[in-house]
């Protein structure tokens, strides 16, 4: 695997030359166990509830979406290097891409967890998008058809929002407790912090 021989060659560099940066060993056996046994298991520790609130996803489509990113993306298989030992699993790279577009979390919000560097983390998270709008783009990213519109409009009538599609309304929020690190990025016109809520009516927020 290409990116798995750099990120080798990075490291036994890094290694014969301490002052660049500090190698470290990050066990990423050990985050594929983890995770797997988290949410993947016959058994996980998290139940299918919290493994939607966290991917944003419910996990037969998370799956669908692993397999055919490790069956047919280079970068998501999984592959040994050159001492047999193997790389990061297709879970692991596209959970690390996952959290960060659910989050916003930085590159390195996962290494502890998954057990991948920052600069690996950004990394799959530009293989993920771009294989996502490859694979899925004809399915997902397009304009809703007429077909498309009645069935929402038919579903969101069967449960008392009729003739509505997608957002209710929504409004600007004063944060008083925003921190003040954070007060530039969420100030506007009226020189307070706030944030938007917006009520929005989706038949996929009721699964």
């Amino acid at each position: 695997m290409v990116d798995q021989q750099i990120d080798d060659f990075i490291d036994s560099v890094i290694a014969n030359d301490p002052e660049r940066r500090v190698y470290i060993e990050r066990d990423r056996e050990q985050g594929q166990n983890q995770l797997w046994h988290d949410y993947f298991s016959e058994n996980p520790t998290y139940p299918p509830e919290m493994f939607r609130r966290r991917f944003r996803m419910n996990k037969p489509l998370f799956l669908r979406i692993v397999e055919r990113l490790n069956n047919e993306v280079p970068y998501f298989e999984q592959r040994k290097n050159g001492h047999g030992r193997c790389g990061l699993s297709a879970l692991q790279k596209c959970t690390s891409a996952i959290r960060m577009l659910a989050y916003g979390q930085a590159g390195d919000a996962n290494d502890e967890y998954l057990r991948l560097a920052a600069t690996t983390a950004l990394l799959c998270l530009e293989y993920f998008t771009e294989a996502i709008i490859q694979l899925f783009g004809d399915e997902y990213l397009r304009r809703p058809t007429p077909e498309d519109l009645q069935r929402l409009l038919d579903a969101g009538e069967a449960r008392g929002f009729s003739r509505m599609i997608g957002s209710i309304d929504c409004m600007h929020w004063e944060w008083k407790n925003c921190p003040t690190a954070w007060k530039g990025q969420y100030t506007r016109s009226s020189g307070k912090p706030t944030i938007v809520l917006e009520a929005v009516e989706s038949q996929d927020l009721w699964i």
